[in-house]
């Protein structure tokens, strides 16, 4: 197996940052979920970064980057991830973001348009109310004590142990408790809990998600969209994929069987060769303002603008 990149560290804002960047070539932002860290992208990273420079960041509150009490909107993490880049000396990327990353990809690509070549959405939120329970219970009160108390010493072990025998049973509703281990162990942290709850609270209540794409969707028409889904993720449904495909006919719809909420992580090779072949057959978005202007002014049933001429496909992506 590959050696993991290291893990790098900026200050930004007065926080610390964490990322790891590797590779060489077009440039990928990869944005995690919620409760997750740059690590869930382990299974793609070293084959990704043979063809692009990739910047797989903690988000704030998340792995080893600051978690204080600040701003956990979406955002708030858009700006967070323009200074970043920015700091890199990164002036456009292909924005992908997975699960709650995928929110944050699509604020990202809303603020920054012309820092966005494409957008490639994993299982994203914010295309339909219904998720897991498990993460609206978070809102609730009384989660952070509940958690303190699951995360004592011993009981902590027990119940991610669990969690993992659970998951290597191969059952398909199953499969992501490993992911959910990860998670459950993080939160030993009080600020790792009351950071995510933060984020959480800002996207979700007790009824579902609050935050949606659909009044904006029609922006899509000016950048290349792609949106995978497994077809057995019990945290998002799949079904929201037709969403998906019906805010914004343009976009690249892709569902991966026999996969969770993490298809990135149970078919990374049918990922990789999905989102090689996206990036290749749509060339990078280029921002006009008055072409943005006349979106936004004609609204969701507006005529659409003319296309630019595409400029040169990438080479194809070797994947092992």
């Amino acid at each position: 197996m590959p050696r993991a990149p290291e893990v790098e560290y900026l200050t930004i804002h007065g926080h610390v940052r964490a990322f790891v960047k590797c590779g060489q070539g077009p440039a990928l932002l990869l944005l995690h979920g919620l409760g997750c860290d740059h690590t869930t992208w382990h299974p793609v990273l070293a084959a990704l970064s043979r063809h692009y420079t990739v910047i797989a960041p903690d988000l704030l509150g998340h792995g080893r980057s600051a978690k204080p009490r600040a701003d956990y909107s979406l955002g708030g993490y858009a700006n967070g991830m323009r200074d970043l880049l920015t700091v890199l000396g990164i002036d456009r990327v292909t924005v992908v973001g997975h699960s709650f990353g995928g929110g944050v990809a699509m604020q990202f690509a809303y603020q920054f348009p012309e820092r966005t070549e494409r957008m490639v959405l994993v299982a994203p939120g914010g295309l339909g109310p219904e998720v897991t329970p498990a993460i609206r219970a978070i809102t609730l009160p009384g989660f952070h004590q509940v958690m303190g108390m699951a995360t004592l010493p011993g009981v902590r072990q027990v119940t991610t142990t669990g969690l993992r025998v659970l998951a290597a049973t191969g059952l398909p509703h199953l499969r992501d408790l490993d992911e959910v281990a990860e998670i459950v162990d993080s939160f030993k942290d009080p600020n790792a809990r009351r950071a995510i709850r933060h984020v959480v609270s800002a996207v979700v209540d007790w009824r579902g998600q609050i935050v949606t794409m659909a009044d904006r969707a029609y922006l899509t028409e000016a950048m290349p969209m792609c949106v995978l889904w497994g077809t057995e993720d019990s945290v998002i449904p799949v079904r929201h994929a037709r969403v998906a495909a019906e805010l914004a006919p343009g976009a690249t719809i892709e569902v991966i069987a026999d996969a969770g909420h993490f298809p990135h992580k149970d078919h990374p090779q049918r990922f990789m060769r999905v989102l090689d072949e996206f990036i290749r057959s749509n060339p990078p978005a280029t921002y006009r303002r008055h072409r943005w202007r006349a979106l936004l002014a004609a609204g969701p049933h507006g005529a659409l603008p003319v296309v630019e001429a595409p400029v040169a496909a990438l080479p194809a992506m070797e994947i092992a």
